[in-house]
């Protein structure tokens, strides 16, 4: 853990990683401190429709990487699983459903919690939901929001370069400041 990272330079710097020292166990102190991450995510009406299931079992991580169909995942020595439930999801008047959101805010904050621990991580959302489903035991009313690897990188790996970006301006619409300069 990184006391003294700038927040900014962390989201700045956060990359996806595909490629994990197998040898390399994430401890249970860090896991720990990365799922309490998820669970203070804000959700909508704080209802928390999500949970979280972390595989670390070796047997059980081969099946869960059968699901996902590449080679790469097999090394993380961890897979985080964010899985919520519509009828537990806060439901706006016009029917709109918040439970995608709360999932992915709670997977956010928990991607970023890995990150300023030195884990990497990976967002996942192209996997064999049925596969999963049945591998993890997980009921056929709940959703399947996304799954991640949880892991070092090898010695000597490099992130990627920061990908670009759009620009300010491209992205943000400010009605009544003049923040844009």
């Amino acid at each position: 853990m990184n006391e003294k990272i700038n927040y900014y330079d962390l989201i700045k710097n956060r990359r996806s990683v595909r490629t994990y020292d197998a040898n390399r166990k994430v401890e249970d102190a860090v896991l720990s401190r990365i799922l309490r991450a998820g669970i203070l995510a804000p959700t909508a009406k704080n209802l928390q429709p999500g949970r979280f299931i972390l595989v670390t079992d070796e047997a059980k991580l081969k099946e869960v990487g059968q699901c996902y169909g590449r080679d790469w995942l097999k090394d993380a020595p961890a897979v985080l699983i964010v899985v919520g439930n519509k009828k537990k999801a806060w439901v706006r008047e016009d029917g709109f459903n918040s439970l995608q959101i709360d999932l992915t805010i709670m997977l956010d904050h928990m991607i970023l919690a890995a990150e300023y621990e030195g884990v990497a991580t990976c967002w996942i959302a192209k996997f064999d939901d049925k596969m999963l489903k049945k591998v993890l035991n997980i009921d056929e009313d709940d959703f399947i929001c996304c799954i991640t690897p949880l892991g070092y990188p090898p010695v000597g790996y490099e992130k990627k370069q920061v990908a670009e970006r759009k620009s300010f301006k491209d992205m943000v619409e400010v009605i009544g400041n003049n923040i844009l300069g």
